[in-house]
């Protein structure tokens, strides 16, 4: 699905931006700066994980980062350039949300279910202890 989302903006000559950084875009465009740690909440992520995506995002020219209230934190800004696209972007969020509706009212079991229950597995016991059992059972692996 993401590389079909990255299709559509490739076809409209969007460069470098990846369908993973649309979510933390349009959240800045409705509520303007925000720190890594205000972003990473809003969105439902760790500080660590936003902080590697807001340097991917910096790099491919979505934002700026100037330092914070405090030496220990980063104001998170739209670049123009973001700024310029944000309403395809939100066309696209919107888009792609009626393209999942679309396939749920397709299929008999919902892929926000799929979602859900997948993530109380993974709370059970995670991916990588899943692979790792797995592993230390496979005599290749040593």
């Amino acid at each position: 699905m993401d590389a079909d989302i990255a299709r559509l903006y490739s076809e409209r000559r969007i460069k470098g931006l990846k369908p993973s950084f649309v979510m933390e875009l349009l959240r800045l465009h409705a509520r303007g700066p925000m720190t890594i740690t205000e972003l990473a909440e809003s969105v439902g992520r760790t500080h660590s994980a936003l902080s590697q995506k807001v340097a991917a995002m910096r790099a491919a020219g979505w934002v700026r980062t100037a330092a914070g209230d405090d030496a220990r934190s980063k104001k998170v800004t739209l670049t123009d350039e973001a700024r310029a696209i944000v309403g395809r972007l939100a066309a696209e969020w919107r888009a792609t949300e009626a393209a999942i509706a679309e396939i749920e009212a397709e299929i008999p079991y919902p892929l926000t279910r799929v979602v859900a229950d997948i993530e109380q597995a993974l709370a059970r016991k995670s991916f990588h202890d899943r692979i790792a059992e797995k592993l230390a059972a496979d005599p290749e692996w040593e």
